[in-house]
């Protein structure tokens, strides 16, 4: 039986990217007062927490049920809008989250 022999295609096969070392991305500076102790109310009745940028916790209402929602938001015509970057909890899964949340904190600094 003849032996097998690989296919020449004359280019390297490598199938990672052709930059491996990146650089390391900038780190966002950090303020003195964090972010996340500020409350605002704005004209959509909706109780809302800044986290970071435009990364915001929201109390809101949808079809009669209050929600959680965790969204980055985007400026538009000098109005923010939600993104589609986000998650809505429910109060019951919100009271969830926060029952595995020291559990959570541990394993992300293990």
């Amino acid at each position: 039986m003849p032996k097998n022999k690989k296919h020449d295609s004359g280019s390297d096969s490598d199938s990672g990217p052709d930059d491996r070392n990146k650089p390391a991305s900038k780190k966002a500076k950090e303020s003195a007062a964090p972010k996340s102790a500020r409350r605002d109310s704005g004209g959509d009745n909706a109780t809302t927490w800044t986290l970071e940028g435009l990364r915001q916790v929201r109390i809101n209402e949808f079809r009669g049920r209050k929600m959680v929602d965790i969204r980055e938001f985007y400026e538009k015509g000098g109005e923010t809008l939600p993104g589609k970057k986000g998650i809505s909890l429910s109060v019951k899964q919100w009271k969830k989250l926060l029952e595995v949340a020291e559990e959570v904190t541990r394993a992300v600094e293990n």
